[in-house]
């Protein structure tokens, strides 16, 4: 059996959704699970060790050419995340995207149509996406 669509996902989360029906909350609990998705990538560094990051200036210019600045960019990020650390963020994304899609259903919005968009902005706009 495949991973369920986005669609079937978002059906699943409207019928599992009892506790957090307002959107108060369920705006807050999105916003609580994206802070956990980021705490467990912090503590991935911090306690675990099997990634560091070593951060300096991306070395941009305005005159650069964007493939040039794209072969120059770095995610700072080295080593690899190990199997424990990996588990617990997956699980941590998983809540984050299951609020995500609450805040979907409670809004009438289709997940599947905010990923579409997004898509075709992606390759309507391409490097000029997220300037």
């Amino acid at each position: 059996m495949g991973a369920p669509t986005l669609q079937e996902f978002q059906s699943q989360v409207s019928e599992l959704l009892l506790r957090h029906r307002s959107l108060l909350d369920v705006v807050t609990k999105f916003s609580q699970s994206n802070a956990s998705v980021n705490r467990a990538v912090s503590k991935s560094i911090t306690e675990c060790g099997c990634i560091a990051l070593n951060a300096r200036n991306q070395g941009f210019s305005a005159e650069m050419p964007l493939d040039q600045a794209n072969r120059q960019s770095k995610s700072h990020m080295e080593g690899e995340l190990c199997e424990q650390c990996r588990e617990i963020i997956r699980n941590e994304m998983g809540k984050n995207l299951f609020y995500m899609s609450a805040m979907c259903n409670l809004l009438d919005i289709s997940l599947e149509d905010v990923v579409a968009r997004e898509a075709d902005k992606c390759s309507t706009l391409g490097w000029f996406n997220l300037t």
